[in-house]
């Protein structure tokens, strides 16, 4: 029997049963992040034992997923433009800059959430309001005059926390469309002898982006059919009072969504605008996963600071995992 389909009214009640706001306080503009102390992250430090850091990023470059065809339209969204300014030529040729320096430079054009990147608090709003009960139009033309990415400059270190879903399942890589449920999040938690606690940064590997990788394509990667998490691990989410989430997919929850017509991404809906939780996007966790197979050791200090642009709504990063 098919599962019923999400409405605007479970939205809505979703919205009140996990409401953050006014938790930090009226002027609060990070949310969860507000979960780790700086215990924990004396604590996560103590995590690091063979001084090993592996990069959960994806190169920035125009091999990036937004190459990628889909049936959905791409958002404005493309691959980064990287041109130089001075090369090496010039210097050889004789083209030098005012000072008689020798040198090269370059520019990259690209949009803040092409690759691996975490959507910020003002970049999804519930109706016309976002985290915190902002009103929408604190994101102008000018950028997010609240919950703008630079907020976080000082965030995003912690402990982090592999959860292999598909290994914990004896597969390789999840279906498209596969919901993860809270059950799943559970199963591979105990699977790697591993709890996750407040303040903690949560990394769910699906195996997708290894799927499009190995096949040498991101068709239907960036907004297509995927693997994600159910709208039911709202409730998992929030009990566990995580800092923040990520994934290996281009937009964490599952595709198709679980909705009704009219309705698109729901669990962005409530996550971010609602929890107050920052979310990780397109990681690549191919050889976090390996290493942590290896060693059986799912837990690491994390380190994955955002690009503080000043106002905006998501950011670029390289998130290391040291183990």
């Amino acid at each position: 029997m098919p599962a019923k389909k999400l409405t605007r009214q479970d939205l809505a009640d979703a919205a009140e049963k996990y409401k953050n706001w006014g938790k930090w306080g009226p002027a609060d503009e990070i949310g969860t992040l507000n979960y780790t102390s700086a215990q924990d992250i004396v604590a996560a430090a103590r995590l690091v034992r063979k001084g090993k850091v592996i990069s959960l990023a994806l190169n920035f470059d125009n091999n990036g997923p937004q190459s990628g065809k889909t049936k959905y339209p791409p958002l404005g969204r493309i691959n980064p433009l990287h041109t130089m300014l001075r090369t090496g030529t010039d210097a050889y040729s004789g083209v030098l800059d005012k000072r008689g320096i020798r040198a090269a430079d370059d520019i990259v054009v690209m949009p803040l959430q092409c690759g691996t990147q975490w959507d910020g608090l003002g970049h999804v709003f519930y109706e016309n309001y976002m985290w915190n009960g902002y009103d929408c139009r604190e994101v102008s033309s000018f950028g997010a005059q609240k919950c703008g990415i630079e907020k976080t400059k000082n965030k995003m270190v912690g402990r982090g926390v592999l959860l292999d879903v598909p290994r914990a399942l004896g597969k390789d890589d999840l279906d498209d469309g596969y919901a993860i449920t809270s059950a799943d999040l559970d199963k591979a938690a105990q699977a790697q002898g591993v709890t996750v606690g407040r303040g903690d940064y949560v990394i769910v590997r699906t195996g997708q982006m290894e799927r499009c990788l190995k096949a040498g394509s991101w068709d239907g990667y960036p907004g297509g059919d995927a693997p994600g998490f159910s709208f039911e691990t709202l409730d998992w989410i929030y009990k566990h009072e995580i800092a923040a989430i990520a994934s290996d997919t281009w937009g964490c929850e599952v595709r198709p969504n679980e909705t009704e017509p009219g309705i698109n991404q729901p669990w962005h809906w409530i996550t971010i605008p609602i929890m107050g939780i920052t979310m990780g996007e397109i990681f690549y966790v191919a050889d976090l996963a390996a290493d942590c197979a290896a060693d059986k050791v799912y837990e690491f200090m994390f380190v994955a600071p955002a690009i503080p642009v000043t106002g905006a709504v998501g950011s670029p990063t390289n998130p290391l995992a040291i183990k």
